[in-house]
């Protein structure tokens, strides 16, 4: 067969044909090859094959490279290329070496499509299974970005999510090689993220194409930016980006394709993790006030005393009851009522440290956990802080209220080891103190106990 009608039949077919010499230079490209990896035969003649090889991938490209010139030729090996352009293929090559000649002969078949569809349908069920397994969300929002890492680079990678109610755009989930997670911020903020979430819009920033100069800048500007809306019953409820600093990482449309079809799988595993979250919440919190309800204060209180147990240290049990609470419930409606509980447990909220813990026992009746106190004076002093906010007035329903509250307090290890214990004197200590009048703070006595433990018998009068 003459060379000409020869080169033309290899310049027809689908795939590229190559030919590299023993230092692994092209010598021979077919036409094939532009349209594959985006270079002309005279622009790689010369070059070195490694060069585009995917840096990821070029360790073991060169050691099947040697196992094939060492007379071991491959039918399936795959590896990954950077095109001109400087997107990345997916190439399935066959390849052998011709000793009489010194050069490997090999056929690239671009698999790209192929890799991309199994990479979606295995992304798809990923997905799918963290929204299953995940413990919690943040756990979710890690697996996500994993899962999103095998589609595209995605190294700096985060999640935002609209709040309408508040009106307020988050980020829950930031990972980003120069910058913190950005704070809460406005719809209208004019960052990107926020354009594309008022536009419903996938956002695709390059170079070539760059974003809006009037938008401000926030946190560091990247180079190429992807970002994609998560969507739920037709609205948009947040948004995955992507984004670079340098032109070694880029996006395409084809990216973003790819980031918007696993998207709504996305906001639906997001939706159901947050649901799951919901409903854990509800059923550990007060549904008036939003506080530990009696069993999650409970398995905190008993964290708390194994802790000092452990290691150490002091805690003090506040039991809080307002007085002649049932006067207002009477007087003014349940309604005004159960909006002084909300009120109060605001103030209690507002006057602890991070780490103490309130709850609401039922009725009127709260209780707070003071962790890692130096002496019982400390416990007294909140004690004390806690009284006078309660004794400011209210401004409820259009009407001013007066409140005020007895306290009882008991302190680890003074008044006792368990929960059951520390309870008792704390509850002992504020009937004490509703007894002499109320609007008081009292540290529980060895009497009170007794006395606790006598009206234990009989049933508690408050």
């Amino acid at each position: 067969m003459e060379t000409a009608l020869l080169n033309k039949i290899m310049d027809l077919m689908w795939d590229a044909i190559c030919v590299v010499d023993t230092e692994g230079r092209y010598v021979f490209v077919s036409a094939s090859y532009e349209r594959i990896f985006g270079y002309t035969p005279e622009e790689v003649l010369g070059r070195r094959m490694i060069e585009l090889v995917h840096p990821d991938d070029r360790e073991t490209t060169m050691a099947v490279a040697a196992a094939i010139m060492e007379g071991q030729p491959q039918s399936h090996f795959q590896n990954r290329y950077i095109r001109k352009d400087g997107s990345v293929v997916h190439i399935m090559w066959s390849a052998r070496w011709s000793e009489a000649d010194q050069v490997r002969i090999a056929v690239a078949r671009d698999i790209t499509a192929l890799k991309r569809a199994e990479s979606m349908t295995a992304a798809l069920h990923a997905i799918s299974e963290a929204a299953h397994m995940a413990d919690n969300l943040p756990a979710l929002y890690g697996e996500i970005h994993r899962i999103v890492g095998t589609l595209l680079p995605a190294n700096n990678f985060f999640v935002a999510l609209y709040n309408p109610l508040h009106g307020e755009l988050s980020f829950p989930y930031f990972v980003d090689e120069r910058d913190s997670a950005p704070p809460t911020q406005s719809l209208d903020a004019g960052s990107l993220t926020a354009q594309l979430i008022r536009s419903g819009q996938a956002l695709l920033v390059t170079p070539g194409a760059p974003s809006d100069p009037s938008l401000p800048v926030i946190g560091s500007d990247a180079l190429h930016w992807l970002g994609v809306p998560l969507c739920s019953q037709g609205c948009t409820v947040g948004a995955l980006v992507v984004q670079s600093y340098d032109d070694a990482t880029r996006y395409t449309e084809s990216d973003k394709e790819l980031l918007q079809f696993v998207s709504t799988q996305v906001a639906a595993a997001i939706e159901r993790k947050q649901a799951e979250a919901r409903l854990h919440h509800i059923a550990r919190h007060d549904p008036l006030t939003d506080l530990a309800n009696r069993d999650l204060f409970h398995q905190q209180f008993e964290a708390a005393l194994e802790n000092v147990s452990r290691f150490g240290g002091n805690l003090a049990l506040l039991y809080i009851d307002l007085d002649k609470f049932k006067q207002v419930n009477d007087r003014y409606g349940h309604h005004t009522g159960d909006l002084l509980l909300c009120e109060v447990a605001q103030r209690i909220r507002g006057h602890l440290r991070e780490g103490d813990v309130v709850g609401r026992m039922g009725g009127d009746e709260f209780v707070v956990l003071l962790c890692r106190l130096q002496s019982v004076a400390d416990s007294v002093q909140v004690a004390e802080k806690l009284r006078a906010a309660i004794n400011r007035p209210f401004e409820l329903a259009d009407r001013t209220l007066h409140a005020s509250t007895s306290v009882g307090v008991a302190t680890y290890p003074l008044h006792g080891h368990s929960s059951r214990d520390l309870t008792r004197a704390a509850d002992a200590a504020m009937y004490q103190v509703k007894q002499d009048g109320g609007n008081r703070v009292r540290v529980a006595m060895p009497a009170d106990q007794a006395e606790d433990g006598e009206r234990s018998g009989s049933g508690s009068p408050h």
